[in-house]
């Protein structure tokens, strides 16, 4: 019984979150927002709190960002982020 075992999801999680910091080039606006709507979701749950209003731009595109992961799970959007950061990492170095 000498298989190699998988690192489990959270551990995944956190060194992606690593490599995304050393990118060499910066992902698109619309990548940005879907690491940090992953991101949030596996971390905080589904979003909270009301939309910002339409002065806050940035604000307000990273609450629907957030909104559109509603519903995905702690583990799949840990996975989705991963699966977003390796796609990052093999595009952008």
């Amino acid at each position: 019984m000498a298989t190699k075992k998988e690192k489990p999801v959270a551990e995944k999680f956190a060194e992606a979150k690593g490599r995304v910091e050393g990118l060499k080039k910066r992902p698109s606006n619309d990548q940005l927002l879907e690491l940090y709507a992953y991101y949030k979701q596996a971390t905080d749950g589904d979003v909270s709190g009301s939309r910002p209003g339409m002065l806050d731009l940035k604000g307000r595109a990273k609450f629907d960002a957030w909104a559109r992961a509603k519903g995905t799970g702690k583990d799949d959007a840990m996975k989705k982020y991963v699966a977003l950061v390796d796609k990052l990492a093999a595009e952008l170095g």
